[in-house]
């Protein structure tokens, strides 16, 4: 029965460290993988209750994962705000996620009392979820400051709607967006944008 107790020890380890996950998806994916090891576990061992629990939270999870997948590509899901510059609450925004801006954009600075600048805030229900920053190139130009998503939407696709769907740039008469130069691990060829350098260009149509 040794490989049974390392199954068992194997979903219980999961469980926990799916609990850990600031990704609402990954969270979901996790979960429901150790509540399935566990049904099988404490079925073997005939411990009912156990087994019953972890289909009930199974089928929550399951639940919870098609709700959250119809989403990724909803265009009611995600609402884009624009607010303005130096608008406090964006400030604090960026504040809180500073650190995290410094890993994925090394380097950032924002300047909202420069001419050209332009802020939206990404929402989904009453949570901000992303913040767009762009200044005004010339030439209809939409220069790309910060494109950040929070860890917990980082399994959905916030970029997409607010580059393909929700015109903000389009209907102040830009042509072409360019993405920042050296972003980590940046998302844009899902998008179908072209690289260019150190960034991704979208034009606008």
């Amino acid at each position: 029965m040794g490989w049974l107790n390392i199954l068992g020890w194997a979903g219980s380890a999961l469980l926990v460290y799916s609990l850990m996950q600031a990704r609402v998806l990954r969270f979901r994916l996790l979960n429901l993988v150790a509540c399935i090891i566990l049904v099988f576990f404490n079925a073997m061992l005939g411990i009912w209750p156990m087994v019953a629990m972890n289909i009930v939270l199974s089928g929550i999870n399951l639940w919870f994962i098609r709700r959250l997948t119809s989403e990724r590509h909803s265009e009611l899901a995600f609402t884009v705000l624009e607010v303005g510059p130096l608008d406090e609450y964006l400030r604090h925004t960026l504040r809180v996620h500073g650190a995290d801006i410094e890993k994925f954009q090394p380097g950032f600075m924002w300047d909202g009392a420069a001419p050209g600048h332009t802020a939206y805030l990404v929402e989904h229900g009453a949570e901000t979820v992303g913040v767009v920053l762009v200044h005004d190139a010339g030439n209809g130009v939409a220069q790309v400051e910060l494109d950040y998503v929070t860890p917990r939407f980082r399994d959905f696709s916030p970029g997409e709607f607010v580059y393909r769907r929700s015109g903000l740039f389009r209907d102040r008469g830009f042509r072409k967006v360019i993405t920042p130069a050296g972003m980590v691990a940046p998302y844009y060829d899902q998008l179908g944008m072209r690289r260019e350098g150190e960034s991704y260009v979208l034009d606008i149509r």
